[in-house]
Order: structure tokens, then sequence, then C-alpha cells
């Protein structure tokens, strides 16, 4: 199966499979650019707008894993 020009796996479980690493993934870099952000001294602000989210969601995401890697 071919979707806007990307190859998805026939098999729906490893497509699903796929899509669940990719999740982790993408989680861990943003977990990773927050922390850089943060330390570099950007406000959560900053840090929503890029990526496109709300300063509250991004603040509720991150907060706590941010103060316990300063701590």
């Amino acid at each position: 199966m071919v979707v806007q020009s990307i190859e998805v796996p026939e098999d729906p479980a490893d497509a699903l499979a796929a899509v669940g690493a990719l999740r982790r993934l993408a989680d861990r870099v943003e977990g990773a650019a927050v922390s850089q952000a943060i330390s570099d001294g950007w406000t959560w602000a900053q840090i929503a707008e890029a990526l496109g989210v709300t300063r509250q969601a991004v603040h509720k995401k991150h907060a706590r894993r941010v103060e316990t890697a300063r701590d």
C-alpha cells in the first residue's frame, strides 16, 4: 500500500508497530530539544510556538522531566 508516496507495510500489525516506534523516537527527540531549549534560556512560550502547541501543553508534558534534570 502507498499513502502519499510513502510505502506502508501491507500488514497492519507491521504498520502500527512502525508508527509506535516513530512516536517513541519523536518523543525522545522532542524531549532532548526541549531540554536544550530550556538550558539555552528559551521560555515555555517560545518552545510551544516552535512545536505548534500551547504553552500549557508543552509545560505539562515536559516540566517535571526538565526540573528533575536540573537537580
